[in-house]
């Protein structure tokens, strides 16, 4: 039986829980496309089966932020899928923040290895700066949902030459969690 895993697309296309912005980008859009292709990996893999929150660039989910958090866990809880990973940019004042993070409910659980697993694959793909798995049982989407859960934080839109791989290496970005994916459940690529 396939894998599920749950991609959720962080944010909104506008409005309601819309994402962070920098030098012409928007996360909403980024996490989008990410979404897509990971999905599109997946499927294409007959160990896995993937489903997105957003089904099209402009759908918007909830109308509130916490309502559309709870519409993409309520998504994933009732698939059921075994696997949740929501796709975000981070964003900061400080332009020279960079790097990749991966946050989790807590320490030393699945969520956690396999949040190890994508930050190290990102990293290698795309040579982001590794800011380590952190701890956030705060994160909405870490706490409700009912299967072990990662949100990933691809770069900082804000920064300048995150924001360069955000807008021109998204297949990269959704190749390496997948490579995470592969690493955590012991997988050699497709055949």
């Amino acid at each position: 039986m396939a894998i599920r895993i749950f991609i959720d697309q962080g944010h909104n296309p506008q409005g309601t829980n819309a994402g962070a912005e920098g030098f012409g980008l928007r996360e909403q859009d980024i996490t989008y496309q990410v979404g897509i292709y990971l999905a599109n990996i997946l499927n294409a893999d007959p160990r896995f089966e993937a489903r997105t929150s957003r089904t099209s660039p402009e759908q918007s989910l909830g109308y509130s932020n916490t309502s559309s958090l709870a519409e993409r866990v309520r998504l994933a809880n009732t698939w059921p899928a075994d696997y949740f990973i929501s796709i975000h940019c981070n964003a900061s004042d400080n332009p020279a923040l960079n790097g990749t993070e991966c946050y989790v409910y807590e320490n030393y659980t699945q969520s956690y290895y396999l949040a190890e697993r994508i930050l190290t694959a990102i990293v290698e793909r795309l040579g982001t700066y590794n800011n380590g798995v952190r701890i956030n049982p705060s994160l909405y989407v870490l706490r409700r949902t009912n299967m072990p859960a990662v949100l990933v934080e691809l770069g900082y839109i804000t920064n300048y030459e995150d924001s360069q791989k955000l807008k021109n290496r998204q297949y990269d970005f959704a190749y390496a969690i997948y490579q995470g994916l592969l690493n955590y459940f012991g997988f050699s690529p497709n055949p």
